[in-house]
Formats: structure tokens, sequence, C-alpha cells
């Protein structure tokens, strides 16, 4: 659901004809894969060579190629020319940097590469997507890490020892905007990515595609109504460079 209602926002706010698209952090190269079958130029960086390694050779059994490959950290994009892209994926990063420095220097070094009026996408874990995992997959966990559910709730910080995650950094929805804007972009949209569906998604994709695309195009339409924004697990930060 998460990568469907993205791909939506995606198709909203992106021209449909070539474009220079910069993926940062953009791992395995899902959304970059996506978005060369629609004939965009795109950039995948990431700091994990054995991720960029994975994309390549997805984007060949896809039958696509990206047109670079950047093995680098979202902290300095000095190889990067400044304002050559129009427009900028960062949709990993802001949850994997824990101090609220590193945050703003992930985001700035974005905005430096993007042109003038391109669009930034950036997604971001809410502050209660631990809670609604846990509610619905492992209930005990509140129970065996109090410690760990008040660090969450009270400074945003998700410690995952002992888990397949790493440690993030989970954004109240009422700092998102804010944090963005004060960067210098133009707020477009903020969207929940799960919303109303996070409890049942293993039931919806077992869904006829029909069905299915009835869901996600409800949870693309309730997923910009603000109210909902902290029932998702996943926001979507789309802006322009002003």
């Amino acid at each position: 659901m998460e990568f469907e209602v993205t791909m939506l926002a995606l198709e909203e706010y992106l021209p449909s004809h070539t474009i220079k698209i910069l993926d940062i952090g953009g791992g395995p190269g899902r959304y970059s894969i996506a978005l060369a079958k629609k004939g965009h130029e795109i950039t995948l960086l990431d700091m994990s060579k054995k991720c960029l390694d994975f994309a390549k050779d997805k984007a060949s059994e896809a039958g696509v190629e990206l047109a670079d490959y950047r093995h680098s950290n979202a902290l300095d994009l000095s190889q990067i020319e400044r304002q050559s892209y129009d427009a900028i994926l960062l949709m990993g990063p802001l949850y994997h940097l824990l101090t609220i420095e590193e945050r703003q220097k992930a985001l700035q070094e974005a905005i430096n590469a993007l042109k003038p009026n391109g669009h930034i996408f950036a997604t971001f874990i809410t502050r209660y997507a631990q809670l609604l995992y846990a509610a619905g997959n492992e209930p005990m966990w509140i129970a065996k890490h109090p410690d760990r559910a008040e660090v969450l709730l009270s400074t945003g910080i998700l410690k995952c020892q002992g888990s397949s995650f790493t440690d993030a950094y989970c954004a109240h929805p009422s700092e998102i905007i804010p944090f963005m804007e004060t960067a210098g972009l133009k707020t477009l949209d903020l969207i929940g990515c799960e919303g109303i569906t996070i409890m049942a998604e293993e039931k919806l994709n077992e869904f006829e595609p029909d069905l299915w695309n009835a869901w996600v195009k409800m949870n693309y339409r309730l997923g910009k109504n603000s109210s909902l924004h902290g029932a998702a697990t996943h926001l979507l930060y789309v802006g322009r460079k002003i």
C-alpha cells in the first residue's frame, strides 16, 4: 500500500515528459526502477554498495537502465552538481538520521541538488508507527519494552535492539511541514501512505486487482486528510523549491 500510494503521488506531481530525478537513499531501487519505466532519467544514490548492485540486477530484470548509480551518503552530496535535478526522492534518510542536525544537513544537501521550482518527495515514519505495528503484530512489545515506548513518545527515537530494523527517528505529524518549509520549500501535500488500511494490509494484498486499486485510490484520497495523519505509519511530504 505504501508503494502504490507513493506512486500515485509521484504521478500527480511529476510531469509526464522525461525529467532528471535523484533518488537519495533509494536502497534496492524500487522507486528508481518504477520511474525509469515511465521514461525518466534516474540516478540512484545509496551508502550501501550491496543495495546498488542489487538494484542493477533488478533494473536489468525489469528491462530498464538507470542513468547512474552513486555510492555515497545523504549527508555529503558534494559529488552531485548543484541545481542539476528536476526532482529528488528523499524517502529513507530522514528517519534513519537520529539528530535534528543530521536531518537538517541531509535535507539541505538534497535541496542544493534540486533545480529552482523542482519537486522533492520526502518520507517520514510517524511517531505512532511502532505502536500501531505492535498492536497488530506484537502486542507484548509494550509490556516488554515500556522504557522504549516512553523514549519513543517523548523524543521520537525508536530503539530497535534485537530487531532487523535499525534505530529510527519517528516524526510527530505536526513537525513535518515546519521542518521542511524552514529549509526553503513550499508545501504542496502531506499524505498518509497507509492510513485506514494499516491493520488490514495482508488481507488487502489478497484482493483482485480491481478491488485492490479501489482501496489504493480511497487510501490516497483519505491520506491527504490531516486528521488521519497520526494513524499512518509513513507520511509522504511533497514540496517545491522556492
